[in-house]
């Protein structure tokens, strides 16, 4: 319990430290949203008049201060380019970037499962070598490396997907799936080589096991032999990796989003940034950054649940 306790503390301290960077940064940086708001069409007493308004004439850690106190009690604020809600403001991204996520996330399991043991039983056959040298290649690229090749190759070489991701005025992207191919694949390509080569190298491991041996030798079927022993031995040590994995999709859209114009909270962020709306800023930051850090804790928990050498030391 106690080891539960510290993860939640240090993730609680990492998010507060989240907050004060972001803070921070757009504090730091040039201009503001009133000079932002009004661009160069207003003498500085309009510019002056409207700060006051949205209270950026007090000092940088009142602003916080103020921020906090009312993100604690639920309330992200207003923002300063919309007036609206920037809770609203979430809320109507926040749905596509967690499908987005939750697609991929669906499809990386079985996937990555069903390539690790294909190439693991097949452990230096050809089978093995094509997976093991796709995976290594996709391990080298960064994530808009191979967002850009797949739109080179699937959309403007062969016609068979759109570019980009941006569905029609006042529609759902689950209305136009065709939209959410190259992202995901995108985002799969980020995560899906790493946990194949982990499930093939488990699969290699517990296939030279005395159980696997011994059941073989007793004549049970070979698929028996997978399922019973050969893929459980290999799951239960990659479970962790693939819960941090899932964090990452859930909480690491924005890559994706911004190559293929999605309209998701990647989209609000780079608006907002622009227009150096906090608020909004850190209501989106808030939010990834709390999705994320609670699915790594989950992940922390799941590891020592499963260890039992992690769990007698916690």
């Amino acid at each position: 319990m106690s080891g539960a306790l510290r993860r939640l503390a240090a993730a609680a301290g990492t998010l507060l430290a989240a907050s004060v960077l972001v803070f921070a940064a757009t504090a730091l940086a040039p201009g503001d949203a009133a000079s932002a708001r009004l661009g160069g069409r207003a003498g500085p007493a309009q510019v002056a008049e409207l700060r006051h308004r949205l209270g950026l004439d007090q000092p940088a850690w009142s602003r916080y201060g103020h921020w906090l106190w009312r993100a604690l009690h639920g309330d992200l604020g207003t923002s300063y380019a919309s007036g609206r809600p920037v809770a609203d403001l979430i809320a109507e991204r926040a749905g596509n970037s967690l499908l987005l996520g939750a697609v991929a996330a669906v499809l990386l399991v079985p996937s990555a499962l069903g390539l690790g043991l294909w190439a693991g039983v097949r452990a230096g056959r050809a089978a093995d070598r094509v997976v093991s040298t796709a995976t290594l290649a996709l391990v080298s690229l960064p994530e808009f490396v191979t967002g850009t090749l797949l739109v080179l190759v699937l959309a403007v070489g062969l016609g068979l997907l759109p570019s980009v991701s941006v569905p029609s005025a006042g529609q759902s992207p689950l209305t136009q799936p065709q939209i959410l191919v190259l992202p995901v694949l995108t985002l799969l390509s980020a995560c899906l080589a790493q946990n194949v080569r982990l499930v093939r190298a488990g699969v290699i491991e517990a296939n030279g096991s005395e159980a696997v041996r011994t059941a073989r030798l007793g004549g049970l079927p070979e698929h028996r032999v997978l399922l019973r022993w050969v893929l459980p031995a290999a799951v239960v040590p990659a479970v962790p990796v693939f819960a941090r994995y899932l964090a990452y999709l859930l909480g690491g859209t924005l890559v994706a989003e911004t190559l293929f114009g999605y309209p998701g909270l990647a989209a609000a962020l780079v608006d907002a940034t622009a227009s150096r709306d906090v608020p909004v800023v850190q209501g989106v930051t808030l939010l990834v950054a709390g999705l994320t850090i609670t699915l790594n804790l989950l992940a922390d928990l799941l590891a020592n649940a499963l260890n039992p050498a992690a769990r007698s030391h916690s």
